[in-house]
């Protein structure tokens, strides 16, 4: 009798196979085990968390999973987007793949078994990973939610964070859900993983905010690219997401799509590339000033580089239009549309896209409005030479060693050491950390210990205590011997 054909397992049987392989190398690795933390009483009678995480993307994830490894489990995850929204890839992110390598590690901080690779073997075989060149944004965005799932992330979806502030030893955050309610929650520590907006917002030329919103958006707005089936769109910007943007739009069906860029030439260098090695990650962030000032003003000055797909999406339709040395002014012609001035020419346009980025303003957070004018920034605590000096980055809060927030005026909101920023907006402090993939394996580990540092240091009476009580025997001897 012939054997029967096996048939390969369906991604359903490979990735159960793969959750047990990962709760099982967990177990192995779970040394210490043992609970540290006691609960604290919060104002209103509960159990204050240890640590309050707003924002469930991928940075949010990891140093969640990171606490629960460290034992630190009274952690909470809220996001404000419906569960899968979290994060830029499932939203304004308009690039088919990921830029970076599909080997680089992230949240899975160096467990093998939680590996985007291990992910993608379990579903997709190991052909299709070997076959594969960069990770559809799809494919990252479903990964994180398996992940999420597998180590358990306590998630709360649909809570936005309204306000922060001090509430004696807690820090107080009100928080606003889906049907309107607004409640108040407390914990000893809150992380901001709240993307590259999170400390201020998208920024776009004031002579292009100026125009009728009809004719302007930002990169990262909901646009409604069918609608520009037949339109000419012009994206102010030379970066990776300007051109995610541009093809989208001829994709779409636009009739002509221009893309300015003010330099000579687009950037197409990607210094983080550069950046990527041990020594940097872990420790740009452990220069003095002038030398963490002196790297990330030249890496930020520089737009975000671009692989060669990126590229040729937009450069392989013949309506495509890269025009370099235009720097633009934008104003409403007289047909209405929007008239681009620039050294080369005028040009018109029925929408404008500003790939422009973000600004740090944090008086346009309402959860800062408590304190931030006495966030201090960059501004306030160096000042660099003046071919270094950069107006737009001195706008980034500068951290302490913790990735905590630091006083403007010492004394007068000293609770916001509390509040640990991880995100871009910690960017200027310690290189890239939370707006990396490539950067997760070394920094989320330092906040990590940075969080549980402060911690232990807050009950260390309560330890000393506990240690001077402790007297559980590890014999028992006999009768009559010493």
């Amino acid at each position: 009798m012939l054997e029967q054909n096996k048939t390969a397992p369906s991604p359903e049987d490979g990735l159960t196979a793969l959750a047990e392989k990962v709760h099982a190398d967990l177990a192995l690795i779970a040394h210490p085990r043992m609970s540290w933390l006691t609960p604290q009483e919060a104002p209103d009678g509960s159990n204050a968390l240890d640590v309050l995480i707003v924002g469930a993307g991928q940075s949010g994830l990891a140093t969640a999973f990171g606490l629960k490894r460290a034992s630190v489990d009274n952690v909470l995850v809220l996001d404000r987007t419906e569960r899968g929204l979290e994060g830029p890839w499932l939203t304004f992110a308009r690039m088919r793949t990921l830029r970076s390598p599909k080997d680089y590690t992230g949240p899975d901080l160096d467990i093998p078994s939680l590996t985007y690779q291990s992910w993608h073997t379990a579903k997709f075989g190991k052909e299709a990973w070997q076959a594969l060149d960069l990770i559809r944004r799809e494919d990252w965005a479903d990964y994180l939610l398996w992940f999420r799932d597998v180590v358990d992330i306590p998630v709360r979806n649909g809570a936005e964070v309204i306000s922060i502030k001090s509430a004696g030893h807690l820090i107080e955050v009100h928080v606003k859900t889906d049907d309107e309610q607004v409640s108040a929650m407390f914990a000893r520590k809150v992380v901001l993983a709240t993307g590259q907006d999170g400390m201020g917002c998208w920024w776009m030329p004031s002579d292009i905010a100026a125009l009728p919103k009809e004719l302007r958006a930002h990169a990262a707005d909901d646009i409604d690219f069918e609608r520009l089936e037949g339109k000419t769109v012009a994206v102010v910007g030379a970066g990776a997401s300007a051109f995610d943007n541009a093809a989208t739009a001829l994709e779409s069906g636009a009739r002509e799509v221009l893309l300015l860029c003010r330099r000579d030439a687009p950037q197409v260098i990607q210094p983080y590339r550069w950046l990527t090695f041990r020594g940097f990650l872990d420790h740009v962030g452990d220069l003095d000033d002038p030398w963490r000032w002196r790297f990330m003003q030249h890496i930020l000055s520089l737009r975000e580089g671009f692989p060669q797909q990126t590229y040729d999406r937009c450069a392989r339709h013949s309506n495509f239009r890269l025009i370099t040395g235009a720097p633009c002014r934008a104003h409403v012609d007289a047909d209405q549309r929007v008239g681009l001035d620039t050294p080369k020419g005028t040009f018109g346009a029925d929408l404008v896209i500003a790939a422009t980025g973000v600004d740090m303003d944090f008086s346009r957070r309402s959860e800062l409005a408590e304190f931030a004018d006495n966030i201090a920034t960059w501004r306030d605590c160096y000042e660099p030479p003046e071919p270094e000096e950069d107006d737009r980055l001195s706008r980034y809060p500068y951290l302490n060693g913790d990735f905590g927030l630091v006083e403007k005026v010492t004394g007068r909101t000293p609770w916001i050491e509390n509040i640990h920023v991880f995100s871009i907006a910690s960017t200027m402090s310690f290189g890239p950390s939370g707006s990396s993939i490539n950067a997760m394996t070394t920094c989320v580990p330092k906040l990590v210990s940075s969080i549980t540092k402060g911690l232990f240091r807050a009950d260390v009476e309560q330890h000393w205590a506990s240690l001077k009580e402790y007297d559980v025997p590890q014999a028992i001897l006999k009768s009559g011997e010493p």
